[in-house]
This record gives C-alpha cells, sequence and structure tokens, in this order.
C-alpha cells in the first residue's frame, strides 16, 4: 500500500511545474509585442516620406498644364469684359428734337372760317388721352368765345393768316361790281350764300354781301336774308378792321359806303 501512494505525490509536483511555466512563456509574447509598438512608430514616417516626395511632383506638373492651356481664356474674356464696360459707360449720344415750326405766335390775328377774325392769345400744351398736344388758344371778342385749335390740326381745320393786302383790294372792286341773282328758290340760295360765308375767303363774302345788299329804292329784304347779309358784312368788316388796323366801325361804314355808290 506504502508503493501504491508514492508515485501520486510525484505525479503533483509536475504539475505544478507546469503551471508556472505557461506564465513565463505568456510575459514573454508581452515584452515582444510591447518592443513591437515601439518599432512601430519609427517605421511609419519612413514609409510617408517618399510618399509625400513622389506626390508632390505629380501635382506640380498637372498644376502646370492647365494653367498653360488656359492663360489665354481668361485675357480674352478680360478683354471682352472691358469692350463691354466701356460701351456701357460711354454717353449716349442722343439726337436733338427738331423744334417745331408755328405759324402763328400769341398776339397774332387769324382767320377761322366758321368764326371768322380772332386773336392768337396763347400757346399751351395739354396731356389728352396720355398725348401731349400743342394748342393755339383763339380769343373771339365779339362772340365772347375761346376755341383750341391742335398745331398738327391747323391745315384741316382752315386756319389761316390774314389776307393780304392785294387779296383785300380785289375782295374791295368786287362790292362794286354787278349783281348776280340767281332765279331759284331762296332755301337753295341761303344755302350757297352760308358756304360762301363759311369758306373764310374775302373775296366770296364780297360777293354776299354785293348780291344781298338793297338800296333805298329797292324792296325791302326778307327776314332771313336780311340776317346773311348782317353776318357776311360784319365777317368781312372784321378782317378789313384787322389788315388795316382799324376800328370794326370805320371799316362798316367804309363798305356801305362803297356799296351806296
Amino acid at each position: 500500500m506504502a508503493k501504491a501512494t508514492k508515485p501520486t505525490k510525484a505525479t503533483k509536483k509536475p504539475a505544478a511545474k507546469a503551471k508556472t511555466a505557461p506564465k513565463k512563456a505568456a510575459k514573454k509574447p508581452a515584452a515582444q509585442s510591447a518592443a513591437s509598438k515601439k518599432a512601430a512608430p519609427k517605421v511609419k514616417p519612413a514609409a510617408k516620406k517618399p510618399a509625400v516626395k513622389k506626390a508632390a511632383p505629380v501635382a506640380k506638373a498637372a498644376a502646370a498644364k492647365p494653367a498653360a492651356k488656359k492663360a489665354p481664356a481668361p485675357k480674352a474674356a478680360a478683354g471682352k469684359t472691358a469692350a463691354t464696360t466701356a460701351k456701357a459707360a460711354a454717353p449716349v449720344k442722343r439726337t436733338p428734337a427738331k423744334k417745331e415750326k408755328l405759324e402763328f405766335a400769341a398776339g397774332d390775328f387769324v382767320v377761322y372760317p366758321t368764326h371768322g377774325v380772332g386773336q392768337v392769345t396763347s400757346i399751351e400744351t395739354h396731356e389728352i388721352a396720355d398725348q401731349k398736344l400743342k394748342l393755339y388758344i383763339i380769343s373771339f371778342e365779339r362772340e365772347r368765345m375761346t376755341l383750341k385749335v391742335p398745331i398738327n390740326k391747323v391745315k384741316d381745320s382752315g386756319l389761316r393768316k390774314l389776307s393780304s393786302r392785294k387779296i383785300m383790294d380785289t375782295a374791295l372792286k368786287t362790292l362794286k361790281g354787278r349783281v348776280r341773282i340767281k332765279r331759284t328758290m331762296w332755301s337753295r340760295r341761303a344755302q350757297e350764300y352760308e358756304a360762301k360765308i363759311n369758306s373764310g375767303d374775302p373775296i366770296f363774302i364780297a360777293e354776299v354781301v354785293r348780291d344781298l345788299h338793297r338800296k333805298e329804292d329797292q324792296p325791302d329784304q326778307s327776314y332771313s336774308e336780311r340776317q346773311m347779309y348782317q353776318a357776311a358784312l360784319d365777317r368781312f368788316a372784321r378782317e378789313l378792321a384787322a389788315v388795316e388796323s382799324s376800328e370794326h366801325e370805320a371799316a362798316v361804314e367804309k363798305l356801305e359806303g362803297i356799296l351806296a355808290t
């Protein structure tokens, strides 16, 4: 029984040695790993240095090539922008607006066909339907009326200057002429007389005055004939007074004296 127990003690001892052996073996790798960690940082910078040196020349070459090709492009763009800015900065030449030639001035006497002699009091600019219009402001004292005529409608309206001295002399000779009365109804003759008066022509108006005038030894006129005669006489006398720079009553007396002879 004693021999059987000895081997058991011997077997227990190597077991203890086996436990200690692995501990020493485990520590060695730890020391090696620490040494490898210390050596690792020395290898990393050595690997990075050649990488940086090789990348730098490649980047410089790559940057130099496009810069040489695109260099003229910015110059052309700069030239265009400079030209456009110069054009924009240059002052635009504006042609001066042509002044409208005015046939009449303030204070002039004019003849409007349907109203006779008037005087231009002023020239005004009015805005009508978003358009600016220049207007002659004409005053007719005897009718107590003011007329506004656009400058661009002078010819269409028949507005004109006073007759010349030669035309007035011809009209005065017409008064001394022979009376010419048509043998038609008064209504038709009245239309013709009215058209002559509204024409504004002093010679036509003189014809109406001559044909409708009645002397003392002649039969009386009708009411409408007297009205037509007075309208024609007044229209003729007003223009004659303006041409001769005389009074209206003096012009009427002159015309009646010519008709009486």
